[in-house]
């Protein structure tokens, strides 16, 4: 902290809890004068604010300071293939308002965005909440995402897609930092941060209409050369086997075991009018061969996943998605394979379990994204400078930089912040 600036002070303050100016002092080494002048900014921003004093030692009680997530918003988006939510946020990752919708990725990346921007003025008008309080947006899409742009690379299932210049098509309406990520990359970041911010090594797996996984190594989200690592549902396995899936190859795990594939295996079973929505009521409802269907399709799902153990070697495995909520029919299936196949040093101290955020994983991990971009110590530490030389406070408009570079996948403090928030 010798050198830091105020940015450097708000990343101790996000854990949420208060602090005095002597506490500050006490942790940074830094002096008191030294601790006002980098709070004075973050006081003007309300990035901090004054709070209850902390106990008297016989003087006057000393004020405390605390991290303010309500002082802006991030306006939060999670597209799959069939339905999208989009969620603003507070400063946190804490979802104040939302919105499930069922949306087809391929109407198109105008008619999808317009839908997302035009959902996020509606919910500033529920929160009463002015534009400008946006600071940031993050967007997650279900293909593979070339991070440093936020354009989608070659997604499968996303015509008229690839290339798009998604933050861009935002910003037109917001001008504010625009963060675009794989949707399973999000909900890693989201699952993690909500749940398992120890976890330093871990998959989190989404089992929908198609399947996909985030990968999180050594503390970091793994996004690869292209942005497409943890494109899983595309992997061979043994029994699909001359099935032909939609990116125009065979045998993908996605072909067999994804929730359309089980509906079609349910129809040949005499089922008729099944749709993908459909195979979790059924297998709810006790129905036999669609619980066989989703037992087999997570030993499937198991057989990829075990060449991720051996590879990856990761204490923990979260299984999402639309068919997750099926419940233990697929992790029953997807466990029996892995402990089967899997060595049992790569195994012993393994956890398989179903996600505990569930469907706000992705507007989690989005809001996520944005914040700790935003909240950088580098661009706040700008934002300082700027208000304490006479601008004007621009923490809502887009910088220099077009793109954002990728951000550290968490902050301990904010993954502690929101370990800690009500559910």
């Amino acid at each position: 902290m010798d050198n830091g600036g105020p940015g450097e002070l708000l990343q101790i303050l996000r854990d949420g809890h208060p602090r005095t100016r002597a506490d500050l002092a006490g942790t940074t080494g830094l002096g008191r004068a030294a601790i006002s002048s980098r709070l004075e900014p973050l006081l003007k921003l309300e990035l901090v604010v004054p709070v209850s004093g902390a106990p008297s030692t016989g003087g006057r009680p000393s004020a405390r300071l605390a991290f303010n997530p309500g002082a802006k918003l991030v306006a939060a988006a999670d597209v799959g293939a069939t339905h999208a939510t989009v969620a603003l946020t507070d400063l946190s990752g804490t979802v104040l308002v939302e919105t499930t919708e069922r949306l087809e990725i391929s109407r198109g990346p105008e008619a999808v965005l317009d839908w997302l921007l035009a959902m996020m003025k509606e919910h500033l008008k529920v929160l009463g909440r002015p534009t400008e309080d946006v600071i940031a947006v993050g967007i997650g899409l279900p293909g593979p995402v070339e991070h440093s742009t936020g354009k989608p690379t070659s997604p499968p299932i996303m015509p008229g897609w690839d290339g798009f210049d998604v933050p861009a098509y935002v910003q037109r309406t917001l001008g504010v930092p625009v963060l675009v990520d794989n949707d399973v990359n999000l909900m890693a970041l989201g699952e993690r941060a909500t749940r398992w911010p120890n976890e330093e090594n871990m998959i989190f797996l989404k089992v929908a209409t198609g399947i996909g996984s985030g990968v999180v190594s050594g503390g970091e989200l793994q996004r690869g050369a292209a942005g497409v690592a943890g494109d899983v549902g595309h992997i061979a396995v043994s029994r699909g086997a001359g099935v032909f899936c939609r990116c125009g190859k065979s045998a993908c795990l996605e072909a067999i075991a994804g929730a359309p594939a089980i509906a079609a295996q349910l129809r040949k079973s005499g089922l008729e009018s099944i749709t993908g929505s459909d195979v979790v009521s059924l297998v709810r409802s006790g129905n036999p061969a669609a619980i066989q269907a989703v037992r087999q399709a997570g030993r499937d799902i198991g057989e990829m996943l075990n060449m991720c153990v051996s590879f990856i070697n990761p204490s923990l495995i979260v299984v999402g998605g639309s068919l997750a909520q099926s419940g233990e029919h697929l992790m029953a299936g997807i466990r029996e394979t892995v402990y089967a196949r899997s060595t049992p040093l790569a195994t012993q101290h393994l956890n398989i379990t179903q996600s505990a955020t569930g469907p706000e994983a992705g507007v989690v991990g989005a809001s996520i994204l944005a914040v700790e971009h935003v909240l950088s110590p580098h661009r706040v530490n700008q934002l300082a400078a700027r208000l304490l030389a006479g601008g004007h406070e621009h923490v809502n408009r887009q910088e220099e930089e077009p793109t954002p570079p990728a951000p550290r996948l968490l902050l301990e403090t904010t993954a502690q912040h929101l370990k800690d928030a009500p559910a």
